[in-house]
């Protein structure tokens, strides 16, 4: 029995010292592990300790650490890039005038007045170091049409230069004119009259009368009627009849570079035929329409030898391809990175001289605000004054332009 407990106890000493074994040899494999470990990554530490130094240490001249975001930008700034965009813009109405022998010479009649449209234009604008190099149109949508102006000229055998008075007759020209509740384009609509209706004037506000109509009363354009009762016979009409004009002196006492150029010259239609006949005008363009710079200043309050002289400067007295071509002698929309595809076409020379003359007092010779034509208010949108200075401001890119109109200003006066 005893025999038997030596045994076992045999037994269990044996399977203890080899589990001991197994366990001593189990730790130190697990020891060999950890300082494997240890120090393969330890070493690595090192390597990535001294890499993020030497990254560190690069330095420019100016001893500021590199910062590659900065390099993209200021590089990126230094070539040239592209912006393109889109924008509301007005779209301007033409101008169609037509002569009509029953009315007194020189006589001004809107047989159709004209309506503004509205357009999106899409327009590409290129930088160079972070300056505009250069911008043109790419594409154009109307989302609003504009109506053209029909103003009918007189050219009868008499002249008139009778002015309205409160309490005179006038006649309705525009085949639909709009009796407004206040003197304002923008203002509530009560009435439309037809040709030929007779009003009664009872009040003059600037470029509108005030007027009764059986017992209807309203706001019309002084534009759109006329004192002329074409039922009656001309020399009725001619009565204050009047072929007054000012002298060479009057007229060139107000000629100087810094003259405000939204007001008339005050030349009469056989002085500005007189001033563009010339033979610098080779083509006959500017003697055969001297009549629309007179027309221009009757409508627009606006200096008509200016725009005849941007007209000769801008297209070489009509030499121009632009001007023979398109009928443009402003080069009007053209832009300097395609000058000739870009300029507006017109139908006749009348148009473009009369629709540079309304964008002259819509956006730069008039501050916001001021009354102009047909009831409207000038944008001022590039208004930096009245004179050739302030014009040049926006209008042209080149500096010396407003002293090169002032010489095509100065010569014609002269010819006086």
């Amino acid at each position: 029995m005893k025999a038997k407990d030596n045994k076992k106890k045999n037994k269990r000493l044996k399977v203890t010292v080899k589990n001991i074994i197994g366990i001593v040899a189990f730790i130190i494999s697990i020891l060999y592990i950890v300082i494997f470990y240890n120090f393969y990554f330890a070493n690595n530490d090192v390597y990535a300790k001294e890499a993020t130094s030497s990254i560190e240490s690069i330095e420019i001249s100016n001893a500021k650490n590199v910062n590659l975001n900065e390099i993209i930008e200021e590089n990126s700034n230094q070539g040239k890039k592209e912006e393109f965009y889109t924008e509301e813009e007005d779209l301007e109405y033409l101008t169609t005038y037509r002569n009509n022998p029953s009315l007194p010479k020189e006589t001004i009649q809107v047989i159709q007045e004209g309506r503004e449209g509205k357009q999106e234009v899409t327009k590409k604008r290129t930088y160079e170091n972070g300056k505009i190099l250069s911008e043109e149109i790419v594409n154009t949508k109307i989302t609003k049409g504009a109506i053209n102006k029909i103003v009918e000229i007189g050219t009868g055998n008499y002249k008139s230069n009778y002015n309205v008075k409160v309490g005179d007759k006038v006649y309705v020209t525009s085949d639909r004119l709009s009796v407004m509740l206040e003197p304002d384009e923008n203002s509530q609509k009560m009435y439309t009259l037809s040709q030929n209706e007779e009003l009664k004037v009872l009040e003059i506000t600037g470029e509108w009368y005030y007027v009764s109509f059986g017992t209807k009363k309203g706001y019309v354009k002084k534009e759109a009627t006329t004192y002329i009762d074409i039922n009656a016979k001309n020399e009725e009409n001619s009565k204050n009849s009047s072929t007054s004009q000012k002298s060479k002196s009057e007229l060139i006492s107000n000629l100087n570079f810094n003259m405000a150029l939204n007001k008339p010259s005050g030349l009469s239609l056989e002085q500005f035929k007189k001033i563009l006949t010339d033979d610098n005008d080779k083509n006959g363009v500017f003697e055969s329409n001297a009549e629309y710079f007179y027309y221009i200043e009757k409508q627009y309050n606006i200096n008509g030898v200016f725009v005849a002289a941007v007209g000769i400067h801008e297209s070489g007295w009509g030499t121009s391809k632009i001007s023979l071509e398109k009928y443009n002698l402003f080069g009007y929309g053209a832009y300097d990175s395609s000058p000739y595809n870009s300029a507006y076409d017109f139908a006749n020379y009348s148009e473009s001289i009369d629709l540079i003359a309304r964008v002259f007092v819509k956006y730069y010779i008039n501050p916001a605000g001021t009354s102009i034509y047909s009831g409207e208010k000038a944008s001022g949108k590039y208004y930096n004054g009245p004179t050739l200075s302030g014009i040049n401001t926006k209008y042209a890119t080149d500096k010396g332009w407003a002293n090169k109109v002032y010489k095509h200003m100065e010569y014609l006066y002269n010819k006086l």
